[in-house]
């Protein structure tokens, strides 16, 4: 359901302004048990406006594609569109239907009514069939390309297999599939918060991380010092200009979910336990594996949230056809907010989602 739909004019990176269709989108589920406690999921609908668009009229031009953006852990829609740099207007502005999403619990999902997720597979089962059949519906597009950052392409993975007929194809940017391997301050930081967590159960608190983000934004320049004692950063040091950073921290961070990162750390516990190389999405992994849609996987070389070592299985274990995978020397933020996203990782993926559309069209 189209809430609202406007004409505007924005930034996609630095100088470059573009006029868009807007729409502020509530989804969902639809069916006989759609009843009041349906969960309701708001999206921010992008397309590039028609040459004679006009506020009255806000009319946009044809799309090749239909797109449903994922963001991570923690975060809400901002982490794909800031004020100066904006990854879903790039989009839009290449002739996709872009779709950005607010999960459960999260930004305005959050304020419309979504309590917080029990588990990660909540966004699983119920976020992302939700929106990709609201998504379908509105576009007109009958397969839907799922992006997702961090925690967000984790869900598009697990969730892809049991939507494939309605699916073109993944594209994850900075997803651990082996959460924490390749970072010894994670595997600490999970076994701690385990070893908490049986004494004193922690339950499925909100972790503040719009506070923390506030912090990162005023000790900025201590954060990108080499005197900061953590290695997590959450980007590579000077790799955003510090408006660009201001605008993540302020806007993009949101409210994590204890349960979720809780069962997180759980399960790449258990892995590491077992030896299994199934890692945190064990119970979606084989399907995921076996899936032939079009897959690229996307690391950053400096990610001390999601290593290449933990991105890259991803794309060795699946059996598609179709994977790419490439790593650019980049942080976990900055993979798709740096100053050097708008020239390597976004055209890359514009590319990759163009050629596959074309191929969606010839086949259906």
């Amino acid at each position: 359901m189209i809430l609202n739909a406007s004409l505007v004019e924005q930034t996609i990176d630095q100088d470059r302004v573009e006029r868009f269709v807007k729409e502020i989108v509530l989804a969902r589920k639809r069916g006989p048990d759609d009843g009041p406690d349906a969960v309701p999921l708001a999206m921010v609908r992008k397309r590039h406006a028609a040459p004679d668009a006009s506020a009255s009229e806000p009319v946009a031009r044809e799309t090749r594609g239909a797109v449903l953006l994922i963001h991570g852990y923690g975060q809400n829609r901002y982490a794909w569109h800031l004020p100066s740099r904006s990854f879903s207007n790039y989009l839009a502005a290449e002739g996709f239907d872009v779709h950005n999403l607010d999960l459960r619990g999260h930004g305005r999902s959050r304020h419309l009514g979504a309590r917080p997720p029990r588990d990660f597979s909540d966004y699983v089962r119920e976020d992302v069939p939700i929106a990709v059949a609201e998504v379908q519906k509105l576009s007109g597009h009958e397969r839907v390309f799922l992006v997702g950052h961090s925690l967000g392409g984790l869900i598009a993975y697990a969730a892809a297999p049991a939507l494939a007929q309605g699916i073109a194809g993944v594209v994850s940017l900075g997803s651990p599939y082996h959460f924490t391997r390749g970072s010894r301050f994670l595997s600490a930081l999970g076994t701690l918060m385990l070893a908490v967590d049986r004494k004193f159960s922690l339950g499925n608190a909100a972790i503040p991380l719009k506070d923390a983000g506030e912090v990162m934004r005023l000790l900025r320049v201590f954060v990108d010092s080499p005197l900061f004692p953590f290695p997590l950063r959450g980007h590579a040091p000077g790799s955003m200009e510090p408006p660009v950073l201001g605008q993540h921290m302020s806007l993009a961070m949101d409210r994590g979910s204890i349960a979720v990162i809780r069962n997180l750390f759980l399960r790449a516990a258990e892995a590491r336990a077992s030896g299994h190389s199934l890692g945190v999405l064990y119970g979606f992994a084989s399907a995921f594996e076996r899936l032939a849609l079009p897959l690229l996987v996307i690391a950053g070389a400096d990610d001390d949230l999601a290593p290449p070592e933990a991105v890259r299985p991803a794309f060795e274990r699946s059996l598609s056809p179709d994977k790419t995978y490439r790593a650019f020397p980049s942080g976990h933020i900055d993979l798709v907010m740096g100053r050097e996203a708008p020239f390597t990782v976004w055209p890359l993926v514009a590319s990759w989602l163009g050629s596959r559309a074309r191929r969606t069209q010839v086949t259906t």
